[in-house]
């Protein structure tokens, strides 16, 4: 890790809260936009549901984001990196294996969540122009707003981030400004802060359940600011987060005075189709400047749940949970990095749900099924976590309970949207669980049934072809990648290539080994001389967060070999040895393909044929690598399962 960004994680400055406050809260700072429009829905004003639903606001704030995530969750932080596969990267150590699952579906819940957090947030803004255009069509204006969001990702947030920061200061000054004038005025609002009024509301009134469901929607953006840690550090975050609470409660409790003061009506009848209480709360002449506002927080929520997704399929690819993608880095800032297909692919995802659901009010429905099942997970792989930490079981076990216990009475409340539109990102996330179980068993097939043999067996051929002047030299040094993870052992694939396919005579072979670690930022390599002056292994370990440019990383470790004396990498050729002319470099990659001879079980052939159709559409192995492709050569290796060991041919004469 960079010391820069160590410091970010062991010190308070003003800056990095004014970051956090940029990057961390966009999707938790705008749910008082849609939170207490979505528990009233078009039902009539009741004093009773709306202190009860103000009242299990604040306690969600309270117990699900402050206690389970700003406290205990961000303290399991990856060296300064958070979020579920990054937690995940921490108690793979326990070597339980089935900690698998909850990483995959919390991953893919929570991307499955990122198609429908910038929709909601942009349409809950723009609707606020219906106060002065009843009739307008937002639908044009939010596609717009998100197309442009989705075009400037390409140029790294950096210039956008700083002007993020003061944005979401006025924002959330906004919030505790506009809630503390209602407060004021109905001081009687405070006694939602008693939890006997959710209580009464769960518990007596008839569909006071099911209006968790709406009030989950304040605590969606909790996994987000998880996963953004590794941008702004724990002690930022932690001391921001006091400011952003209490500009939250003010506002949720401000609408719930402005409620109170107005029962027996409703929203449409107090605001016409925008009958949104956020915007009710505004004085007429403040309502154009509040709408500017709280569009622009809201493209500022869309641009943090972009930005973790990038994040999310970067550290995904790195754990062998997701096919090889392009990523580019716009910035020279740690962690700052762009994915074009998956920026496209949010892009096309966020414009169906507005075309889908229209309004923001519909979209409320569908929203929260998704991120619930990742917040289970999230507390699932906790506990292991705890576990590791040697935290007390009299501890830990309470604790864990009681958050499953919340958050299942969340997804049973969810549960009732599936059929109102929960259904959407619920199929979007089965689809990404679908991809990353493919990768991930296929990946583990693939490794079953490679064959592993040792160096030691060829050192002396190896040593022979090299010095055979009967064969013509292939290159002057020949370097394979290679998954072998010990020393002294290479893929048979590998031998195979160098003496049968066609005998490759080198004056050098390079065997490369790419380990991706468990932690987030580390590039390390290790050189291991196998035979002096003809062939070496190259070690690299790199966090999960690190890019692999073997290119550029193979290129640093010869020159620092060369200063060493420890290699010559200087052409063999007598002319261009003369000159003192480096010598070429070839670099062999095998790509597999599915034999015909494999004798596939069903699930096997599914999980193969699925697999080889995903890797068509993914990236190449040489663009993965970061190779030149000039210098690089892809040989083909059937791949085969079970195959018939005897097939009981019988000769006749």
């Amino acid at each position: 890790m960079s010391v820069a960004h160590k410091d970010l994680h062991s010190k308070l400055t003003l800056g990095g809260l004014l970051v956090s406050l940029g990057i961390i809260y966009g999707d938790i700072g705008t749910s008082p936009l849609y939170v207490m429009k979505a528990i009233l829905g078009d039902h009539t004003i009741n004093a009773d549901i709306v202190l009860g639903g103000i009242s299990c606001v604040f306690w969600t704030l309270t117990l699900q984001t402050t206690i389970k995530y700003v406290l205990i969750t961000l303290s399991a932080d990856n060296h300064g990196e958070g979020g579920i596969f990054a937690l995940y990267a921490l108690v793979k150590k326990t070597k339980i294996r089935w900690l698998i699952v909850p990483a995959i579906i919390g991953g893919s819940a929570l991307l499955a969540d990122g198609i429908i957090t910038p929709p909601i947030s942009v349409s809950s803004a723009v609707e606020g122009v219906r106060t002065f255009y009843p009739e307008i069509n937002t639908i044009p204006i939010v596609i717009g707003i998100l197309f442009i969001l989705f075009t400037i990702q390409q140029f790294g947030t950096k210039l956008v981030g700083k002007f993020f920061a003061p944005m979401m200061l006025i924002w959330f000054s906004m919030l505790a400004i506009l809630g503390g004038i209602q407060i004021f005025h109905h001081i009687e609002v405070l006694q939602a802060l008693n939890p006997y009024y959710a209580y009464r509301l769960l518990s007596v009134h008839p569909d006071g359940f099911f209006v968790l469901g709406f009030v989950f929607l304040c605590t969606t953006g909790a996994e987000a600011l998880y996963s953004d840690m590794g941008h702004c550090g724990r002690k930022n975050i932690r001391i921001s987060w006091i400011f952003v609470k209490t500009a939250l409660v003010l506002n949720y409790f401000g609408q719930g005075a402005y409620l109170i003061h107005h029962e027996g009506q409703t929203l449409s009848s107090l605001g016409g189709k925008n009958g949104n209480p956020f915007y009710l709360i505004m004085a007429d002449w403040f309502q154009p400047i509040g709408i500017v506002v709280a569009t622009l927080a809201a493209v500022i929520a869309s641009q943090a749940l972009i930005s973790g997704s990038f994040t999310l399929i970067n550290e995904a690819m790195r754990l062998n949970f997701w096919p090889k993608v392009k990523i580019k880095y716009p910035t020279e800032l740690k962690g700052q990095l762009y994915i074009p297909s998956i920026n496209w692919l949010l892009l096309l995802g966020c414009v169906a749900i507005v075309l889908h659901f229209e309004e923001s009010s519909n979209m409320e429905h569908a929203y929260g099924l998704a991120i619930i099942l990742c917040m289970i997970m999230t507390t699932l792989l906790l506990n292991y976590y705890l576990i590791m930490k040697r935290v007390k079981w009299y501890l830990f076990v309470p604790i864990i309970g009681i958050y499953l216990m919340i958050e299942f009475s969340f997804l049973a409340a969810n549960v009732t949207k599936f059929a109102e539109g929960g259904y959407v990102t619920l199929f979007i996330a089965i689809f990404l669980i679908f991809i990353m179980t493919i990768w991930y068993l296929a990946k583990k097939i693939n490794k079953a049934y490679t064959k592993i043999v040792r160096i030691e067996d060829y050192k002396k051929v190896l040593s022979e072809l090299s010095a055979d002047l009967s064969i013509p030299k292939y290159a002057t040094h020949l370097v394979y990648m290679t998954n072998a993870g010990r020393v002294d052992e290479i893929e048979e694939k590998v031998m195979y290539s160098i003496l049968q396919k066609r005998p490759k005579r080198a004056d050098i072979y390079w065997f490369v080994h790419v380990n991706i670690l468990t932690e987030p930022y580390k590039t390390e390599y290790k050189v291991t001389e196998i035979l002096k002056d003809d062939l070496y292994r190259i070690d690299f370990n790199l966090g999960f967060r690190e890019p692999t440019k073997i290119n550029l990383m193979f290129r640093e470790v010869l020159k620092d070999m060369v200063k060493k004396g420890e290699v010559d990498i200087t052409s063999r050729y007598e002319s261009l040895n003369k000159n003192n002319i480096l010598g070429d470099f070839k670099f062999v990659l095998s790509e597999k393909f599915l034999s015909n001879d494999s004798d596939l079980l069903w699930h096997e052939k599914l999980v193969m044929n699925s697999y080889f159709f995903i890797k068509k559409l993914s990236l190449s192995e040489e663009r993965a690598f970061g190779l030149d492709s000039s210098s690089v050569k892809i040989e083909k290796f059937p791949m085969v399962l079970h195959a018939p060991e005897n097939i009981g041919l019988t000769r006749v004469k």
